[in-house]
């Protein structure tokens, strides 16, 4: 019988090292062809507009772009008397507006290798998980990092067993204190695995405790991004060469401003096109944060059904027309090539 402790990571790893982070975007859909969401394909462009080969470069792919419930949403696809079109869209699996819950997959390359961290495992995970592995040649998860412990970031954990049962001995998972003291009680069975029956095997999870200090994953430096999603409940954001990710917010302290600068890409909770709600930014008020952040390009993610891709893009497209603000939408299966 084992009991699964968490191990506490250094502290002291205060100083944050800035890279030059150039990224190409890129979408694999079902088909296996590649959509260039720019004039540039499988190419990299550097600050100082050189362009180069990125085959061997690192990639973000976007697990999932939507919110708990995700799109479609079947309450939708069955009422006969208020049919909602984002979902009906979303009801043809290759389409922009399919959206399971928020995670993305670093793919971090280096001279030691690629590994492949996660951040968050929600309860969709496993169908996430089915459809871009295989699409994107994903086989391990070398490490699993958790932003909150809601059931969107953490209710896949138990399909976890399949990696450790069939592909890798285990899977390092790096969570904040207060979120493990969650898990203790979601997944009591993953935490203490005495209580697990004879020859039943479930995910075999090695827990790291995060504070809101900079930590490392094979060799890639975390910057945690503590915000607010919700009155009181922190969740966090994380900063990984240039690219800043923030899933989950509905305010930002201001003690959080000074580890955005410099971002480069910035992937950040935009939940629905008129207003925030108590735990999310709306895209009004994240408009407004990425004029304040200043990033070079921004990809909203979390979008609820009342977010039609092409529309919320159109009215975008306008902005960068005639302000120079650089925002999108993010997808599901969409693919940032990116240097860290």
């Amino acid at each position: 019988m084992v009991v699964t402790s968490i191990r506490l990571l250094p502290s002291s790893l205060t100083s944050f090292v800035q890279h030059r982070s150039p990224y190409s975007w890129r979408s694999l859909r079902p088909s296996s062809i590649s959509f260039p969401l720019s004039p540039i394909h499988s190419t990299t462009i550097s600050s100082n507009g050189i362009i180069g080969d990125v085959d061997h470069q690192s990639q973000v792919i976007f697990i999932g772009t939507g919110t708990s419930e995700g799109i479609p949403r079947v309450s939708c696809l069955t009422n006969p008397s208020n049919q909602c079109p984002v979902c009906l869209k979303a009801a043809n699996p290759s389409d922009k507006n399919r959206r399971l819950n928020t995670s993305i997959l670093v793919r971090h390359s280096n001279s030691k290798g690629t590994h492949n961290i996660l951040i968050d495992a929600g309860k969709f995970f496993y169908h996430s998980a089915l459809r871009w592995f295989p699409e994107f040649g994903i086989r391990t998860i070398d490490a699993v990092i958790i932003t909150h412990s809601h059931a969107d970031a953490i209710g896949g954990l138990d399909d976890l067993r399949d990696w450790t049962n069939n592909v890798q001995p285990s899977i390092p998972i790096y969570v904040a204190k207060r979120d493990f003291e969650v898990m203790k009680k979601t997944h009591y069975y993953l935490v203490d695995t005495s209580v697990v029956q004879p020859g039943a095997a479930v995910s075999a999870l090695q827990f790291n405790s995060i504070s809101e200090e900079p930590f490392f994953v094979h060799g890639l430096k975390f910057t945690p991004l503590p915000v607010w999603h919700g009155k009181g409940y922190r969740s966090l954001g994380f900063r990984f060469g240039n690219i800043c990710y923030i899933s989950d917010v509905s305010d930002i302290p201001e003690e959080t401003y000074p580890l955005l600068e410099g971002c480069e890409l910035l992937i950040m909770d935009a939940l629905r096109p008129d207003r925030s709600s108590a735990t999310h930014f709306g895209l009004p008020r994240a408009l407004e944060e990425v004029r304040k952040i200043q990033p070079k390009r921004t990809l909203f993610t979390g979008m609820m059904h009342l977010m039609d891709h092409e529309e919320v893009n159109g009215y975008l497209t306008k902005l960068m027309e005639s302000e120079g603000l650089d925002a999108q939408l993010s997808y599901d299966g969409l693919s940032v090539a990116v240097r860290l």
